[in-house]
This record gives structure tokens, C-alpha cells and sequence, in this order.
């Protein structure tokens, strides 16, 4: 059975492409409104510049990462019926991508969340909250563009601060807690990271070569650009294929086993 929360472009209708906006920056060649589709998207919904995005101005779009939601909407939510030949569901399809995305990005952390045995005393917690963010990604698009992601996001992120305190204590040291700090640029070549709280923490172009990242708590991290040659991220929890895919890194990077290493490092 195929993975619901990997993305799955051949039965998804192009929404990253067309759903939403992009500036014309380092990421992205063009500037582009939501619900525009990019200049590049064929009529079969594939990308006409896939094998060369990052030659072409767009690694915005070897970044980015739908967990599923793309598939989801596309056969599920909207009984496999495209925007193009239904041209008046567009700007509802359109809307509710991104609520979507960001409901199976959380299925993502609380699918993760169980496998975490030092929290397993809130495995019950986290199945219940699992369960229910399912359900409400089955929920029809008017239900789903009324929804309030963020108080739902909000109650998430409560368990998941709470099994991260339990993830982190293994370490078994009392590490700074370097939640949202700002380290952009930051020399951190060989640190020692083991547990740290870095959630949310800016690490645009930081030097994290040969660092030991482990127990560490990477959600919402922005490693955009970082140097993740020879670190150790074994271990290290909450941490996306898209904050990796957006990181520079080595055969010598140690990954957890449920990531793979971007095609783009050396």
C-alpha cells in the first residue's frame, strides 16, 4: 500500500502548481498569483521542467512537500474531477489545498509521534488526535474551507511539546533551549546538539558540519542552505524531507531511516 502522506504527482491534478503563489527570488524564476497555474505545467498536470528545475530558477520546487494532501484533494475530496474539466470547482479545489497540506503535515508529526517509545505513555493521546485529524481531512470541501486549521494545529502542537520534552530527556543532560533562536550564519561545526530544542529555530546558512544532532527536535527548523556535511541526525525527531531537501549535505550525513538523502547533495 502506497504511503498517503508521500506525495503522489501522478494522480494529483498539479495543485502545488497552480493552488499556490510564488515571488520571483532565488526560489523561483517567475512571480506567480494563487490559483495562476505555473507557465510550466503541462496538460497532463506534470511539470514540463522537472529534470531541470533547479537549472531553470526553481529549487522553490525541489523543496517543497505536499505529504499526500495533493492526491487527497485531487481523487478524494473532489472524486477525481480536475479543475480544467470542471472549471467552477478551480478556486474551491484551489482553497482548500492548503488546509489540507497542513493537516496531513500534522498527520505526519503524530504518525512519527508513535513510534517515539520514551512518549509511549502518550501514545493513547496521540492515536485519539491522529484519529481525528483523519477524519476531518475526509470532510467535504465546504466543511473543509470553514475549518479552523489553526486552533486544530494548536491542540497538536500541545502533544507534541509534551512528547518532546519526554524524546529530549533521553539525552540525559539539560540542554539550552534554542526554540526560535535566531542562528542564521551560525558557526556550530562539531557541536554538541544531543536533545536540544531547536524548534523553529532560523538556521538559514548555518555550519552544522560534523554536528551530533541527536534526540534533537527539529520541527519547523529552517535549515534552508545549512551544512549538514558528516552531521549525525540519527535519531534527531520532527524533522521534514522538505527542511532536508532545502539543507546541504554529504554521503557522510546520517539520516533517520525514514528520510532519504536529496538527489542534489555532494
Amino acid at each position: 500500500m502506497e504511503n498517503p502522506l508521500q506525495a503522489d504527482c501522478g494522480n494529483c491534478f498539479g495543485l502545488c502548481c497552480a493552488a499556490l503563489p510564488f515571488a520571483k527570488s532565488a526560489d523561483f524564476a517567475i512571480n506567480k498569483d494563487a490559483g495562476e497555474p505555473c507557465p510550466n505545467l503541462r496538460t497532463d498536470f506534470r511539470c514540463g521542467i522537472h529534470t531541470r528545475l533547479r537549472q531553470s530558477g526553481f529549487p522553490g520546487c525541489t523543496v517543497y512537500d505536499c505529504f499526500g494532501a495533493g492526491q487527497q484533494v485531487s481523487q478524494v475530496t473532489f472524486g477525481g474531477t480536475d479543475w480544467r474539466q470542471a472549471p467552477d470547482t478551480a478556486q474551491q479545489m484551489f482553497a482548500v489545498f492548503p488546509v489540507v497540506r497542513q493537516l496531513h503535515e500534522l498527520l505526519w508529526y503524530l504518525t512519527q509521534a508513535l513510534t517515539l517509545r520514551p512518549a509511549r505513555a502518550l501514545h493513547g493521546e496521540i492515536r485519539r488526535l491522529l484519529e481525528e485529524t483523519e477524519r476531518l481531512t475526509g470532510l467535504a470541501p465546504e466543511a473543509l474551507e470553514k475549518l479552523d486549521v489553526a486552533a486544530h494545529r494548536q491542540d497538536v502542537n500541545v502533544l507534541l511539546l509534551r512528547t518532546s520534552e519526554l524524546v529530549r530527556a533521553e539525552a540525559g543532560r539539560r540542554k539550552k533551549d534554542r526554540r526560535g533562536a535566531d542562528l542564521i550564519g551560525a558557526r556550530l561545526r562539531g557541536a554538541d546538539l544531543r536533545g536540544a530544542n531547536l524548534r523553529g529555530a532560523y538556521l538559514i546558512a548555518a555550519d552544522l558540519t560534523g554536528a551530533d544532532l541527536r534526540l534533537a527536535d527539529l520541527i519547523g527548523a529552517d535549515l534552508r542552505d545549512a551544512d549538514l556535511a558528516g552531521a549525525d541526525l540519527t535519531g534527531s525527531f520532527f524533522l521534514t524531507q522538505p527542511q532536508l531537501n532545502g539543507a546541504k549535505g554529504d554521503a557522510a550525513t546520517r539520516l533517520p531511516p525514514a528520510l532519504t538523502r536529496p538527489a542534489h547533495w555532494s
